[in-house]
């Protein structure tokens, strides 16, 4: 038999079978690869406290903005707590 004949040859469901298996016992073979495990650089609680003082700096800034530029109020007024008292003050008025 010439590799032309296997070709053209109709193959018998039993060495399509013999086939499967073997194929199968090869992979069997390789070495199977270990789940790698992610050692993060920087931990999930530290990047939540991180965004969270993220978030405060920028509310910072909007604030001194607002009440220096926008405002045209002294921008460290802001931080007073006399300048809130005031705020609160208006804002309960009767």
């Amino acid at each position: 038999m010439t590799s032309e004949q296997d070709n053209t040859q109709v193959k018998t469901r039993e060495e399509i079978r013999r086939q499967r298996l073997e194929a199968e016992a090869n992979q069997e073979q390789k070495p199977k690869r270990r789940k790698r495990i992610r050692i993060r650089l920087i931990p999930i609680w530290l990047r939540l406290l991180i965004i969270a003082i993220l978030i405060a700096l920028s509310a910072v800034a909007g604030l001194i903005v607002g009440y220096g530029v926008i405002g045209d109020g002294e921008p460290y007024d802001v931080l007073k707590k006399s300048t809130w008292q005031h705020i609160v003050d208006l804002v309960e008025k009767d």
